[in-house]
């Protein structure tokens, strides 16, 4: 018998005995966590227990953060200091209600439901397009009583569960089926394109390509695929004119810093007024309606102004950290699927706060992609905290006493 093996029955049975020492313990407190968890805390991996605290302090910070960004103008405006974040508040019940269902819902179930959801969302992609709301010349928007629904963002995690589904199969699905959701992606990156959103169709575009490579399809196939997806990128700039504009900004905001390149401008004011040590927390002066959005795509300018340099590099480090995490919990899971999905959750969260990031810095082009957990935005909040449940869900599975098998065949098994 190998010496892996015998570690992995080791590995077993100590988990067995953590759950048998849980199960024994006749305490209410534990008993009231053990209704509510989907597996004992003492036996969720360090991944799982470590992505919790950090995406909790994640939501936590960017809270604080977005009340630092926004206090002075919502009681300018808005008559009221905590009006944006109040409303982050709710979102933020509501989204955390979404990770609890993310991190208790078998991977099987989600990834079963990601079809039908994937076609729906589609759906209202398109209708944002007939009667959605505009908003600086895009229509992004389903206004549905006293909601504003923005399906783009919350179809990223479907798009994830479903090119799971897709490329870990890849090499044992029809051609046919292969054709289908290919095209379907295609059709959706096209509808987002139309809205038009660049830089959500760019970001759902890069995602499917790493979840591809990854998934292992031929380097070749990919290759043409990219040029392809910036072919496309590029036709767009061309065809919008505000697209276009900004990409010439970006090359010289300097050029017209009252005009086309003033968003940047103020932005790098504010990064570069922060220094080693920051201005001090709620001390930015450049939020004082000199620097546009600051609540949603530029909150990063407000957040480098007020931590500085030492602020920027722990935050980045703490970006790196998630990353890191998300491949140990990719490496340890037991399907390909649920592995691309653990890949595909990490990329879309890190690489979204890369991106926003890079443009506040002015590293990249102006996009519209917003701070996960941090910017103002109940659709933003919900897509990401539920691609974090999902992430965390992986990490619970790779320990083989969830998913898979019923609870009785779990409790025979274990006991």
């Amino acid at each position: 018998m190998s010496s892996s093996s015998v570690l992995s029955r080791r590995s077993q049975k100590q988990r067995q005995g953590a759950l048998r020492l849980s199960r024994s313990d006749g305490s209410d407190q534990l008993s009231f966590w053990q209704k509510r968890l989907p597996l004992p805390w003492a036996l969720w991996p360090a991944e799982g227990r470590l992505l919790l605290t950090l995406f909790a302090f994640w939501s936590l910070a960017g809270l604080m953060v977005l009340g630092s960004a926004s206090w002075w103008v919502a009681t300018r405006e808005m008559g009221e200091g905590a009006y944006y974040v109040k409303r982050q508040l709710i979102w933020m019940a509501a989204s955390w209600s979404l990770l609890g269902l993310a991190v208790s819902t078998s991977l099987r179930r989600w990834l079963k439901l990601a079809g039908p959801a994937l076609w729906l969302s589609c759906l209202l992609v398109a209708a944002t397009l007939v009667i959605g709301s505009t908003v600086n010349g895009a229509s992004r928007w389903l206004v549905i009583g006293p909601l504003q629904i923005q399906p783009s963002e919350l179809v990223k995690p479907f798009v994830v569960l479903q090119a799971a589904n897709l490329f870990a199969h890849w090499q044992r699905i029809r051609s046919d089926e292969k054709l289908l959701w290919l095209g379907i992606f295609g059709a959706l990156l096209l509808l987002i394109l139309k809205q038009p959103n660049l830089s959500t169709a760019a970001l759902t575009g890069m995602l499917l390509w790493l979840m591809a490579l990854a998934a292992g399809l031929r380097l070749r196939t990919l290759l043409a695929t990219a040029m392809a997806g910036g072919l496309l990128g590029t036709t767009s700039i061309l065809i919008n004119e505000y697209q276009r504009i900004r990409v010439i900004s970006f090359l010289d905001p300097w050029q017209d810093p009252q005009g086309s390149g003033y968003q940047l401008v103020q932005s790098l004011l504010a990064i570069g007024s922060g220094g080693w040590f920051g201005e001090g927390f709620g001390l930015s002066t450049q939020k004082l309606q000199y620097l546009p959005i600051q609540s949603t795509d530029f909150i990063y300018a407000v957040f480098a102004e007020e931590f500085g340099f030492v602020g920027s590099v722990m935050m980045l480090l703490f970006l790196m950290l998630v990353a890191f995490l998300g491949l140990r919990v990719a490496l340890s899971c037991r399907t390909n699927q649920s592995r691309l999905v653990a890949i595909g959750c990490t990329t879309i969260l890190v690489g979204q706060a890369v991106i926003n990031v890079a443009v506040a810095s002015g590293v990249m082009p102006t996009t519209g992609l917003p701070l996960p957990m941090v910017s103002y935005g109940g659709n933003s909040l919900l897509s990401s905290v539920m691609i974090a449940g999902l992430l965390i869900r992986c990490s619970l599975e790779s320990t083989g006493l969830l998913g898979g098998r019923s609870p009785r065949q779990r409790r025979q098994s274990i006991g």
